[in-house]
């Protein structure tokens, strides 16, 4: 039988022929492929701006192996160099200056210092503003003294201002007055020493006179030029006419309405 012959003699298989099959493809195609490319683009292009952010802050910053711009990190701390500017709060535990440069804080408003023990609470401030310094607790200190041609003042608003010192407290104007005012009572007080008041002249203003009439018809009280300075037991001050002797005995009346 040839070859023709049993071709024709064989029945045909009605199986579909695999030539025929379909193919379906494998991958993303289409839009979902372009949208793909879009998104790697846009990543690559934030990482080299992020990139160049990054280098142009390192060279803006001028970052270094030991700091960054004027701030350095040495072996014994922080070493600040030129002006800086603060914008938060800075806790340090000492802050020096070179030795032939002075150190300025300077602020649009107040500076304040405070100083705090280890449990957070305030034992010290320190306001300077455009009035002057006001300090919130003790003060100690070798030398207080106001710019050239500028008078020094020492005020305590409402409490008491106390200076001790246990060898003495000096205060001194070489150039100008010294004056003490305060509104209710001023104290001297000396403990075991003297209050030595040494001037060419001392004046007491606002010292009430006392009455001193005496026999002697040549002193008459408009022409009394010299008074004796009196003291009350407690402690007021009062002005006798001078005479032969004391006069505050005759004149002590006016401690009875002092």
């Amino acid at each position: 039988m040839t070859r023709e012959q049993y071709i024709l003699a064989t029945p045909q298989n009605n199986l579909p022929r695999a030539e025929n099959a379909q193919l379906y493809p494998v991958g993303i195609y289409g839009w979902r492929k372009r949208c793909l490319y879009f998104f790697v683009l846009l990543l690559l292009v934030t990482m080299i701006v992020n990139l160049a952010m990054t280098i142009w802050i390192l060279k803006v910053m001028n970052f270094t192996v030991d700091g960054m711009g004027n701030l350095r990190v040495t072996k014994k701390g922080i070493r600040l160099e030129g002006i800086s500017e603060f914008l938060l709060p800075l806790y340090v535990k000492e802050i020096h200056s070179r030795k032939d440069s002075p150190l300025v804080l300077q602020s649009d408003r107040n500076v304040t210092v405070n100083a705090r023990n280890h449990m957070g609470q305030l034992t010290g401030q320190l306001t300077v503003g455009t009035e002057g310094a006001v300090f919130g607790h003790s003060v100690e200190t070798p030398h207080i003294r106001a710019e050239p041609s500028q008078d020094l003042r020492l005020e305590s608003p409402t409490r008491s201002l106390i200076m001790e010192a246990p060898r003495g407290v000096r205060v001194s104007a070489a150039a100008g007055d010294f004056k003490a005012t305060c509104r209710k009572e001023l104290h001297l007080q000396s403990t075991e020493g003297e209050i030595f008041l040494n001037a060419d002249k001392i004046r007491l203003g606002n010292l009430p006179t006392g009455s001193f009439s005496s026999s002697s018809p040549s002193s008459s009280s408009s022409r009394q030029t010299v008074y004796e300075l009196c003291v009350c037991p407690n402690g007021k001050l009062y002005l006798s006419p001078a005479g032969v002797s004391s006069t505050c005995q005759s004149s002590s009346n006016i401690c009875l309405w002092s």
